[in-house]
């Protein structure tokens, strides 16, 4: 959907509006789509701009769409690792992890970052599914005292190089101090916020969690005042980016058929851990017979792809199909078609040459090793590297 003022946009009711809606619309969102029962903007323009924007300053994100769960209550902790393969016992008050949540078969059902606020309170910062309504339905059975909702937090991305910069204005130097994947407690001119050093970008960054939708605006214009004359920019998650990264989208990188270990992510899971979690027997199962099928990254030839894929393109090798394409884009840095795909193990050999369908076109492709870019991470981990 696009346009030019909020009232051509047409909104219905049954569509949560983030509180930086309106903000995002002065500042020249054109486009929308729906995720997490919400509207997030997906374009300020051309999607290249957008990534130099964030790759060589910084970009400022309307992302309320991460949905929070709260968890309190004196057995919360317990409650947690119910949900996650991951191993939370080192994980400290302060402290933020990438959990997977998965269910009786070993399936993901959401990626979310989870945020450990105090000893008995967490959130769930959530990809796209309702893992609020799959959280309090585990707890109508876990004989576990917790309470589950969804708390008035909403937050916003600021990604990019300069993020730090910016950060140092508005909050002071201190903020530097604020390790990868972990979070504190601030306040900007009476603001409230939890701020972490985390994001969906592969860049340095940061989130800031409003705890007053109220707000929204006055955080958003506050951001700009002080960002915009250090280059920075109101932009979008750019999928140009996170491909590069090896960032996954769910729904289309993994879905409920999906299960860690044809992701790589292996370390997620803790099946000798004492703690009983959701799906421990069946992916004890996976790990003992291993896996038929697993994610890696395609180099596709030809002409830049005009933008990313909107369906699952067969990858073939001599004329068999083997797998699919997740996400694929064409990237301006590296000049080349990028790609997730998921396909058979017996052909998933990096070098191994294949055949990508696209709409009504056939490409030769390589299996090349992922990520793309930054395959260490620094870029987003800085020099501290804890916690993630």
């Amino acid at each position: 959907m696009s346009a030019a003022t909020i009232k051509d946009f047409g909104f219905g009711t049954q569509i949560r509006k983030s509180p930086f809606f309106d903000a995002t619309v002065r500042w020249g969102a054109t486009d929308f789509s729906v995720y997490n029962h919400m509207y997030i903007p997906r374009s300020f323009g051309d999607p290249e701009q957008n990534f130099w924007n964030l790759v060589n300053n910084a970009i400022l994100c309307d992302v309320a769409v991460e949905r929070q769960v709260e968890i309190t209550g004196p057995d919360a902790a317990t409650f947690v690792q119910l949900l996650t393969p991951r191993n939370l016992s080192q994980c400290a008050v302060g402290q933020c992890k990438y959990v997977l949540i998965t269910n009786d078969a070993g399936g993901i059902l959401n990626d979310p970052v989870l945020l450990r606020l105090e000893e008995n309170r967490f959130w769930l910062s959530l990809a796209d599914s309702d893992v609020l309504m799959w959280a309090q339905g585990v707890a109508t059975h876990a004989g576990l005292n917790v309470t589950i909702g969804e708390p008035d937090v909403s937050p916003l991305q600021l990604q990019g190089p300069k993020s730090g910069d910016i950060m140092a204005a508005l909050f002071g130097e201190s903020i530097r101090d604020l390790k990868y994947y972990w979070l504190d407690h601030f306040e900007l001119d009476g603001i409230p916020l939890v701020i972490s050093r985390t994001g969906w970008s592969s860049e340095l960054g940061y989130e800031l969690y409003l705890l007053d939708g109220s707000q929204g605006g006055a955080l958003w214009e506050k951001l700009m005042a002080v960002g915009e004359p250090m280059g920075l920019k109101p932009g979008h998650t750019s999928s140009i980016r996170r491909i590069e990264g090896g960032m996954l989208s769910y729904h289309a990188d993994m879905d409920a058929q999906t299960n860690p270990f044809e992701l790589g992510l292996d370390r997620l899971v803790d099946l000798e851990m004492p703690a009983d979690f959701i799906g421990k027997a069946a992916l004890k199962q996976v790990q003992q017979q291993g896996i038929s099928r697993q994610q890696i990254g395609i180099e596709i030839d030809g002409e830049p792809l005009p933008g990313p894929n909107t369906q699952f393109w067969p990858v073939e090798v001599n004329g068999e199909v083997i797998g699919k394409v997740t996400s694929a884009v064409y990237s301006p840095r590296l000049k080349k078609n990028i790609a997730l795909a998921m396909v058979a193990s017996a052909q998933s050999a990096v070098g191994t040459t294949c055949d990508v369908q696209l709409a009504g076109e056939t490409r030769s492709g390589t299996i090349v090793a992922k990520p793309f870019y930054d395959p260490k991470k620094q870029i987003t981990a800085g020099s501290v590297t804890t916690g993630a």
